[in-house]
């Protein structure tokens, strides 16, 4: 069962793929705010999946996010956040990433619980 206060946490090393230059979001070799944003998402649905019900997950819905502050190649990242408010089937989390000087990005993040087959047929219904 879901409830507020559920964390998540995760980390990685800052590689040349993740480069504002290389994602298509700027022209500097440091850590794009894109792959912020998806270690943010990655590490929010995964700390509430294991309370899911099996065939369900959750999609992102909204980000509020600053990147307030640049990280260099090869410098560990890290994510935490925190489950709360649980209002149905909608989440918001706290989220925040450091790396190994300080605070990068901060916001929140709203994802939405879904039956993934459900869920994956209606978007696949698109196509006609």
């Amino acid at each position: 069962m879901l409830k507020e206060g559920i964390k998540g946490y995760s980390e990685l090393t800052v590689t040349e793929e993740m480069a504002a230059k290389n994602v298509g979001s700027g022209t500097l070799m440091v850590f794009a705010t894109p792959a912020m944003i998806a270690l943010m998402e990655k590490t929010a649905w995964e700390s509430v999946q294991p309370e899911l019900e099996e065939g369900s997950g959750t999609v992102g819905t909204a980000l509020n996010v600053k990147h307030v502050a640049a990280t260099p190649m090869g410098m560990k990242v890290t994510c935490e956040t925190e489950l709360i408010k649980v209002e149905g089937r909608a989440l918001t989390f706290s989220i925040k990433a450091y790396d190994e000087a300080g605070l990068i990005g901060e916001g929140t993040h709203e994802r939405f619980v879904v039956y993934n087959e459900k869920f994956q047929a209606k978007a696949d219904a698109k196509r006609g």
